[in-house]
C-alpha cells in the first residue's frame, strides 16, 4: 500500500508520521485490497478545542474509502478516522462476498 501524508499549514512531525504509520500496520489484514492511502491534516480554523482535522481516503481496486474527523489531537482525529475507514472496508467486503 501506497501511503501519503500531507500536513496543511504546519509540518507534521516525525513522532506523528510513525504514529500513523503504526496505525496503520495494525490494520494490514483488513487493508490488503487498498492500494493507496491520502492522509490530509490540518488544523482548523478558528483556534478552538477541536480543531485538528484528519481527513483519509483510501483507494481499492473499483471503489474509494473516506473520512474525515475533527478532535482535540491529530492521534484521535486519526484513530476515530481509520476506525470508519475500516467499519467501511469490512462493510464492502462483507458486501462483495454475498455477491
Amino acid at each position: 500500500m501506497k501511503l501519503l501524508i500531507q500536513s496543511v499549514n504546519f509540518d507534521a512531525t516525525e513522532k506523528l508520521e510513525a504514529y500513523i504509520n503504526k496505525k496503520i500496520k495494525k490494520r494490514e489484514r483488513i487493508f490488503d485490497d487498498i492500494m493507496t492511502m491520502n492522509m490530509y491534516l490540518k488544523v482548523v480554523k478558528p483556534e478552538t478545542v477541536s480543531n485538528k482535522q484528519a481527513e483519509i481516503k483510501a483507494t481499492a481496486p473499483g471503489v474509494e474509502f473516506f473520512a474525515s474527523k475533527t478532535c482535540d489531537t491529530f492521534e484521535e482525529a486519526i484513530d476515530l478516522g481509520l476506525t470508519a475507514i475500516e467499519k467501511q472496508v469490512l462493510k464492502y467486503k462483507k458486501k462483495s462476498a454475498k455477491k
